[in-house]
């Protein structure tokens, strides 16, 4: 890889503390849900400054992958969508921030319990467990650890299901049991259906079923096509042109007095497969070095240093990525706001000693001991708008 010229005429490196942080508490992801259900008055819920209208029923669909700046792209192959956008298209739609990192785990226990990622936790793809040493993979639950010292926090579906509110999620069979849905979208009835007609269809049923209600459904194949294709490839486009027809499909199935909010947990850009592009940290001394175990994902990456190197680290890190990378060490991380205005102190070991968070059409890869994630046509994870805006989309009956 290319190494800074010498210091006289080294780019300067990025200021972390100039990132555009996400939104908490006005316009990111954690805020739909307690803004959507604000007028059943729910005890307990998450305060939130976002501003939704009232509606008896409520609907969110959660599309895995459907970034704002990939949507606007794209209006060809999701004409119903498109009609939703901001009101220059005649629609109400806007973009809201993720949160930080723009990644799955993140972002459903964001949506599920309404807070940002310093309070419920969740900070990453990989993040380190302080008590084991080992990194936890937050998606796949591994190595296992309670679901419930990990995210002690109620979700706001078991908030609506105990004021009263008919709740469910409608979502694959598949993670029905998992952890991460009993951490972040466990509260009232779980209803696994294998396709996306399926889902919808029922998620309107259940809305029809009551005169109060909260319902929460995902669609997860677009974000698999952009992972293994790119969101630059036929299969991709194909997807979305699916997720178009299915978000048209409830919102004419939608029973009186109902609202739809469709979003996403992040968007997602390719990065060339090529030395520039794509760091390999297994091959490379440098930013091996002091390192003791490398988290987060490629856009991403938590840095834990060996005792003593936390420093050496953030400075070898920053002089080598500064100019492409975010790079901050944990307090400017917490300072920058990434993580929440107040990430919780059982959290905070969680966070990296050195955050790195890419600007750059770039990404830091571990081909050795990451090879499924280093093969990824698609990533996601940083602060950089192309994964961080997600829609917020608007039906109402």
């Amino acid at each position: 890889m290319a190494r800074p010229l010498p210091d006289a005429f080294a780019p300067v490196p990025l200021d972390p503390l100039t990132a555009p942080a996400p939104e908490y508490g006005t316009g990111a992801l954690s805020d739909v849900i307690p803004a959507a259900v604000a007028g059943f008055a729910i005890p307990g819920m998450p305060a939130t400054g976002l501003v939704l209208e009232p509606a008896d029923r409520v609907c969110v669909f959660l599309v895995d992958g459907l970034g704002w700046e990939l949507l606007l792209r794209h209006p060809e192959q999701a004409p119903y969508l498109t009609s939703l956008l901001g009101t220059s298209r005649g629609g109400t739609g806007r973009p809201l921030t993720a949160g930080f990192p723009a990644t799955t785990a993140t972002s459903l226990a964001s949506v599920g319990t309404g807070l940002p990622p310093g309070a419920h936790g969740l900070a990453g793809y990989t993040t380190l467990n302080p008590d084991t040493g080992q990194l936890m993979n937050q998606l796949r639950w591994q190595p296992w650890t309670s679901p419930g010292v990990w995210q002690p926090h109620p979700t706001v579906f078991r908030l609506a299901d105990a004021a009263g509110i008919a709740t469910c999620q409608v979502s694959s069979p598949d993670f029905e049991h998992t952890p991460l849905t009993k951490v972040a979208l466990s509260g009232g009835t779980f209803l696994g259906r294998l396709t996306g007609e399926e889902r919808v269809d029922l998620a309107a049923e259940r809305l029809a079923a009551a005169d109060r209600a909260l319902v929460y459904t995902y669609y997860s194949e677009l974000d698999a096509m952009g992972h293994r294709h790119g969101v630059g490839s036929d299969a991709w486009r194909g997807q979305l042109a699916m997720v178009d027809r299915l978000v048209r499909r409830l919102a004419e199935r939608l029973p009186p007095r109902a609202v739809l909010y469709v979003t996403a947990d992040h968007g997602m850009i390719d990065i060339p497969f090529d030395e520039e592009s794509r760091i390999d940290f297994d091959e490379d001394w440098e930013l091996r070095a002091g390192v003791a175990v490398l988290g987060g994902e490629g856009r991403a990456r938590h840095v834990y240093a060996v005792p003593g190197a936390a420093s050496d680290v953030f400075a070898v890190w920053s002089e080598v990525l500064g100019d492409r990378m975010w790079v901050a060490d944990r307090e400017q991380a917490v300072r920058a706001g990434w993580f929440g205005p107040e990430p919780e102190r059982r959290v905070l070991a969680r966070i990296g000693d050195v955050v790195a968070v890419a600007r750059d059409d770039m990404a830091i890869v571990a081909a050795r001991s990451e090879p499924g994630e280093s093969k990824m046509v698609g990533l996601h994870g940083s602060l950089a708008p192309v994964e961080q805006l997600v829609p917020l989309l608007e039906v109402r009956s």
